[in-house]
């Protein structure tokens, strides 16, 4: 007869329960090294707006280098998780009612863009090789629209009086004006701090709505 015949079922339950502390256990510590591992790399590109190299995030995070591989596989996948991570943590404001006084919507509306810009930068910069990885490219391309609709939104009664061609083509120039690379230039090129650069980008938001509906053609505001 086995012993596990001859068992007490008390004794086995008891067993049981040990298991699955014991698997209890092994999942929170590795749940616990893999936050360790993406908060390490987080930091470090926030510091440096460099792709972390696997031996640094492990020296960081007090982890060994195998432990990272554990986790994410390769460089590609950890990178490609903590832009997730950081991605996660950005919230775009809400846009300012379209019955704001405009200087007010385009002060919000630039505040905004800034919250959000300076807290990509540093990833973006990073980015370097793994900028056309495919969920990268999802996540730049979601939030382009969702700021676009923003300015949609915000200037919805400044936009009335064109048509869709020229709403369009307005919208399109603004969203190149104030883009992250835009953003990027000023700060990390042309070493603008954060209120100027917003001073920069609320003059060229004013220029350009100005622009844009002065030089309509008066049939579309007819």
């Amino acid at each position: 007869m086995s012993e596990v015949a001859v068992m007490p079922r008390g004794h086995a339950v008891a067993e049981k329960g040990k298991s699955m502390v014991h698997t209890d256990g092994r999942n929170r510590r590795a749940a616990a090294t893999r936050a360790k591992i993406i908060e390490a790399a987080k930091a470090m590109i926030e510091e440096t707006s460099e792709a972390p190299t696997v031996v640094g995030v492990a020296k960081r995070a007090d982890v060994s280098v195998r432990s990272v591989f554990q986790h994410f596989g390769d460089v590609q996948s950890l990178f490609v998780t903590v832009a997730g991570s950081i991605g996660a943590g950005i919230v775009v404001a809400p846009p300012p009612a379209a019955d704001r006084p405009l200087d007010d919507r385009i002060d919000a509306l630039i505040q905004g863009l800034v919250e959000v810009f300076d807290k990509i930068v540093p990833l973006r910069v990073a980015a370097g090789q793994f900028a056309d990885h495919p969920a990268l490219l999802e996540r730049s391309l979601a939030l382009r629209q969702q700021l676009r609709d923003n300015t949609v939104e915000v200037f919805a009664t400044e936009f009335t009086g064109l048509n869709a061609s020229e709403r369009e083509e307005l919208v399109d120039a603004i969203g190149a004006a104030l883009s992250l690379d835009a953003w990027i230039v000023l700060r990390r090129r042309d070493g603008l701090n954060a209120e100027r650069a917003a001073a920069v980008w609320r003059l060229t938001l004013k220029a350009l709505l100005v622009h844009g509906l002065d030089h309509a053609p008066a049939t579309s505001h007819a």
